[in-house]
């Protein structure tokens, strides 16, 4: 099995592990606002990672062709490098929009003291 067949079903089984475990348990409302605040904050960390790590690797690729063709011809380097900035303001501003929409379910998460204390006392 290979390294990221193996980290896909590691992910897939969390998913679908934590879903099943909400699903399961009692239908109380402070039990459901629990989950919904542990999803949302498992949710924001991970899309943050992934769109960091994707934007990370865009515009690493980006960096690297750009670099070979102004290598290559050093001449168009002007153009090269306008066309690479801009490639990289619109990569970045794909990272920023899952940022706005993990402050956007922030916002959403319930109080947690008041999920506790509806939960357990």
């Amino acid at each position: 099995m290979t390294k990221k067949r193996f980290i896909g079903v590691l992910t897939t089984g969390l998913v679908l592990g934590t879903a099943s475990m909400a699903l399961a348990g009692d239908d109380s409302a402070a039990a459901a606002g629990l989950w919904i605040f542990f999803g949302i904050a498992i949710a924001c960390g991970f899309g943050i990672g992934v769109a960091a790590l994707g934007t990370g690797l865009a515009m690493g690729n980006a960096i690297n062709a750009a670099l070979l063709g102004i290598a290559r011809n050093p001449d168009a380097g002007g153009k090269i490098m306008t066309t690479m900035i801009i490639g990289l303001a619109l990569i970045e501003s794909l990272c920023i929009y899952a940022l706005v929409i993990c402050f956007i379910l922030v916002f959403k998460i319930p109080d947690l003291g008041v999920i506790v204390e509806k939960t357990f006392l």
